[in-house]
């Protein structure tokens, strides 16, 4: 066999290959087994059918296509590796000449991956928040606390903003009731927004036993998205008692003995929540310098695959669970069906963008990926998935989605590389030193996750199809 590579562009090429008439014998023996066992003839055993005999019953050139079928992909693969080139996605292939007894010549173009040339990265700077934790967050974190120890207690008058309502409702869309338009026994906190837009205003000023009507949208369920005309009943008033900020308090909804101790561990907890959202805001924005420094080159079959997978994912999955259509999700957002077009496929070319850069990254610092880190990267996804890890451990086996896992992690240490080099001050002017932050694993994994959240895959259902990059 003999091959040839041209470069068609920086992300497709056409191979040329020329195969010897010889080299297709073990495919030809196999299509005339494979036929042998599919067809019956007169005077014959199944099986047991000489080639001359189904040549002339069924044609040479079926026997030929056959052939030609099972030797294609086998062929490709070594014009592909003698090439030395990454594919993505499908050939397109082009039998350009078949002489029996004599050649197989053929032509497939294919998308590839680009040549990419990372520079000097070291010289990165970004800025972040600084860690500041106020005595007004503090504030704000216990009387947080304090709401989910909060009581309630019956009272008679009109209900107000922070009471605690039972509600009877029912939706009527079109003057008929909805089959689940009705629920009894609804427990409301006013003001908390949790139910119907106008709800508030329609029970404000109704003691129990008191009744109203107004209109609003439904969020979910049969009629998601239509307008409606709700009824709602108050059977109950409730006042919310929240409970003294003591030292009582402080026994009661923590393992500390003082309301100043219960603080002091606020604090301590809002500083590392804030750390972990510094770190990840410098990865962020050390991986959004990086891409700018290198060129990428996206291939457009590769860009519109992937750009048609999430709107797939956004309409069938993330929207359809939640009952909305793509265009109420963007009349609820405010955008055009254009920009909604721009932003996807901005998106999609970030996502790929970052693949490509980090896996030469991968491929440049030799960084590979150990159990432990793939062991956490699986219990994160699985409980991100609602899976148990063995569960979703076997399911990423069944799907052979192994090699995607340890790529994701692979990208997410490339990125942990490049913030390790980088130059990160905080708004202060402060130089942030993200190593003492998290251990190696717990580094690698969140640098994992902006990862995701850069390529877009995130979100998206671990069975869903999606472009090989």
């Amino acid at each position: 066999m003999k091959s040839a590579v041209e470069n068609l562009n920086p992300t497709r090429v056409r191979l040329t290959v020329e195969v010897p008439f010889e080299e297709l014998k073990d495919s030809l023996d196999a299509a005339y087994k494979k036929i042998n066992q599919q067809v019956t003839v007169k005077g014959f055993r199944k099986g047991k059918i000489p080639a001359r005999v189904i040549d002339q019953r069924f044609g040479r050139g079926a026997v030929l296509e056959e052939a030609v079928n099972d030797a294609l992909p086998k062929f490709y693969e070594r014009a592909v590796n003698e090439a030395e080139v990454s594919v993505l996605g499908q050939p397109e292939v082009d039998i350009t000449e078949l002489k029996d007894g004599d050649t197989l010549n053929f032509t497939a173009e294919v998308d590839i991956r680009p040549a990419i040339e990372i520079p000097d990265y070291s010289g990165i700077e970004v800025e972040v928040d600084a860690v500041e934790v106020t005595d007004e967050d503090i504030e704000k974190s216990v009387d947080q606390l304090r709401e989910r120890f909060a009581s309630t207690s019956p009272v008679e008058r009109a209900a107000e903003d922070g009471d605690v309502v039972t509600l009877d409702l029912e939706a009527k869309v079109g003057g008929e009731v909805l089959e689940d338009g009705v629920a009894s026994g609804v427990s409301y906190t006013i003001g908390s927004g949790e139910l119907l837009d106008g709800i508030d205003d329609a029970v404000k000023g109704l003691e129990a036993g008191g009744e109203a009507t107004f209109t609003s949208e439904l969020k979910g369920g049969s009629a998601a998205g239509q307008e409606a005309e709700v009824t709602v009943k108050v059977t109950q008033v409730a006042k919310r008692e929240l409970p003294e900020l003591d030292d009582d308090f402080a026994q009661l909804a923590s393992e500390f003995d003082t309301l100043e101790e219960l603080k002091a561990d606020s604090r301590g907890r809002l500083e590392n929540m804030k750390k972990y959202d510094q770190a990840t805001q410098a990865q962020e924005r050390v991986l959004e310098k990086l891409l700018e420094l290198v060129e990428v080159p996206v291939p457009e079959k590769l860009l519109e695959d992937e750009i048609n997978t999430r709107k797939h994912n956004l309409e069938h999955h993330q929207l359809g669970q939640m009952g909305l259509t793509l265009d109420k999700y963007l009349e609820l957002q405010g955008k055009t069906a254009e920009e909604f077009d721009e932003e996807t496929r901005d998106a999609a070319v970030k996502g790929i963008k970052t693949q490509f850069v980090l896996d030469e990254l991968v491929k440049r610092e030799k960084l590979n990926v150990n159990q432990e880190e793939l062991t956490e990267h699986l219990m994160r996804r699985a409980a991100s998935s609602g899976m148990s890890p063995d569960q979703f451990a076997q399911a990423v086996v069944e799907q052979g989605q192994v090699p995607l896992l340890v790529g994701e992690v692979a990208r997410g240490k490339a990125l942990a590389v490049v913030v390790e080099a980088a130059t990160v001050k905080d708004t202060n002017g402060e130089v942030v030193d993200l190593d003492d932050e998290e251990d190696e694993v717990e580094k690698t994994e969140s640098a994992t996750e902006t990862v995701e959240a850069a390529e877009g895959t995130a979100d998206q259902p671990e069975a869903e199809d999606k472009p090989e990059v």
